[in-house]
């Protein structure tokens, strides 16, 4: 027997490694939709609830927008059902809570039939089962947040047109605060990993105001013909104090990735302008 053609075939693969791949390719979960029908009204899909079996755990989205089609008695309601389906799961575990929530069916609200679906992450997988299913109305700066045509890289700058205009709207986690200098984004490149992985959409607020030293920014370079380009960096500057006040030495456009460069820009030119600050990125 060649011993030494057997070394060309792998090492056979270690319970762990086996238990990495299955944890890669997902495991089981179970999704089922809630259904809103009140009084005069159509019946309107609410929300997502998602079953993770294994770890006993129930995850729960549900839209915002009552105010559109509800009373407001009805919409009181409906505002606390959320952390309401929340905290059952808590108190007495996800599949008990949805098992219960199945059994409890009224005029107003309805469960449908339960689907199964493969889960590697199941927040992220929320949230892609609520944009799939769920169709909440826009409220502009209240629950949703415009999209710009505006490929935004962690990176090279990318070229764009100068005309931007908002080509969607995307509804923004509900902890964020939001306003009307505030906008969404994609961003692409690696180099501001992993606090922005490649392929996030971000949200940006316009108009940054006070000291950006140690902040995220969208800078653009305007001496590109007629292109704009883009970059996120962290911000870093040296000042120093003058009679007028305070006089820039270094301005330095930081990589949070080490194996990606980062660069010094001339405090005198005046072709890079700060954009806007980044906020977040979205699940």
């Amino acid at each position: 027997m060649d011993m030494a053609g057997l070394r060309k075939f792998p090492p056979m693969a270690s319970a762990s490694r086996i238990l990495d791949i299955a944890d890669y390719a997902g495991r089981r979960g179970e999704y089922a939709l809630l259904w809103v029908a009140l009084p005069g009204q159509p019946e309107e899909s609410a929300g997502v609830l998602l079953l993770d079996p294994q770890n006993n755990k129930l995850y729960v989205k549900l839209r915002r927008d009552w105010g559109q089609f509800a009373a407001d008695e009805d919409e009181e309601v409906l505002s606390r059902l959320e952390s309401d389906l929340q905290g059952k799961a808590v108190e007495m575990g996800g599949k008990k809570a949805l098992d219960d929530l199945e059994q409890a069916v009224s005029f107003t609200l309805r469960l449908a039939g339960r689907e199964t679906v493969m889960v590697r992450d199941f927040p992220s997988s929320l949230n892609q089962l609520y944009r799939q299913h769920i169709h909440a109305r826009v409220l502009p700066f209240e629950t949703h947040l415009p999209v710009y045509a505006l490929e935004v890289a962690a990176g090279p700058f990318l070229s764009n047109p100068a005309e931007i205009a908002a080509e969607d709207w995307i509804e923004a986690p509900e902890e964020l605060k939001l306003g009307p200098d505030m906008f969404v984004g994609r961003i692409n490149g690696h180099s501001m990993e992993p606090k922005i992985p490649d392929g996030s959409w971000c949200v940006f607020r316009r108009g940054v105001t006070g000291s950006r030293r140690g902040r995220l920014v969208l800078v653009r370079n305007s001496e590109l013909a007629d292109e704009n380009r883009y970059t996120v960096k962290r911000y870093s500057s040296d000042k120093i104090i003058t009679q007028d006040g305070f006089q820039h030495t270094r301005i330095r456009l930081q990589s949070l990735n080490p194996e990606y460069p980062s660069w010094d820009l001339d405090p005198d030119e005046d072709k890079y302008q700060i954009v806007a600050e980044f906020v977040a990125v979205l699940p």
